[in-house]
């Protein structure tokens, strides 16, 4: 067998994806926070202030990488969860599962942030523009995924129901990133792009990918720690968690 179709069946035993997330996400989260660390300080302290938004617009250095974390996390959540259902793999409905409560966390981010930057140059806290109505859309998706997980007793079959609305709800995805094309929106149109032209001047730009990347090592880190949680519960009772444990089998 391929070596790395080998290791991705070896993957899928919960004994040995309990070593991998014990070994990894530790790592995954320091990286992030060194990382992210980087990225504040040169958001913070070493790009200049926006000629038009003055300090405020430093605030960016979080609102964007979440919102982009916010749309990705919910991808990868409906694509675990679609594998799950086709081919009945148990670990990919616990990491389907284990995506939600980061996403929420960074969709709540992005939002938080997107009022407290909209405030001083929108004038208002909130409004029912189309990008910020489809992002807090995402949220209440996010909550009902959770929500959907925790109300069936029985773990495959609460993935499942809770997988197909993470499913369905991806059709929300390319509304969200296209709404301020498609719409006369208050909200601004993109102006930063890592791989095409951007807007945003280079000597801004390098903290902003500091944070993108430290956010995908954190939720990483965040995916794995939730998924061995999951993953422990629902083979409580098995020999090799007894022995993890320390208990007798």
């Amino acid at each position: 067998m391929n070596p790395l179709l080998r290791w991705f069946h070896q993957l899928g035993s919960p004994p040995y994806f309990d070593r991998f997330a014990a070994r990894w996400a530790p790592w995954a989260y320091l990286c992030g926070l060194l990382t992210m660390g980087i990225g504040l300080y040169g958001a913070l302290f070493a790009v200049p202030a926006d000629y038009q938004q003055g300090d405020s617009f430093r605030i960016l250095y979080i609102h964007v990488p979440s919102a982009w974390m916010s749309m990705a996390i919910f991808a990868l959540m409906a694509f675990y969860a679609a594998i799950a259902l086709v081919w009945r793999i148990k670990l990919c409905e616990i990491l389907a599962m284990a995506c939600a409560p980061s996403g929420a966390a960074f969709t709540f981010v992005t939002l938080a942030t997107g009022s407290i930057w909209g405030k001083p140059m929108w004038g208002t806290w909130w409004d029912w523009d189309p990008r910020l109505t489809t992002e807090l859309i995402l949220l209440f998706l996010y909550l009902g995924v959770m929500g959907l997980y925790a109300a069936i007793d029985d773990r495959r079959n609460a993935a499942r129901a809770a997988g197909f609305l993470a499913i369905v709800g991806v059709a929300l995805l390319p509304v969200i990133r296209w709404s301020v094309v498609w719409w006369n929106s208050l909200h601004q149109g993109q102006t930063i792009s890592l791989f095409g032209k951007s807007h945003m001047d280079p000597s801004m730009l390098w903290p902003l990918i500091w944070m993108i990347v430290g956010t995908k090592l954190w939720f990483v880190g965040s995916l794995l720690s939730r998924a061995r949680a999951d993953n422990m519960r629902r083979e409580a009772g098995k020999d090799w968690v007894a022995k993890l444990a320390g208990g007798t089998p």
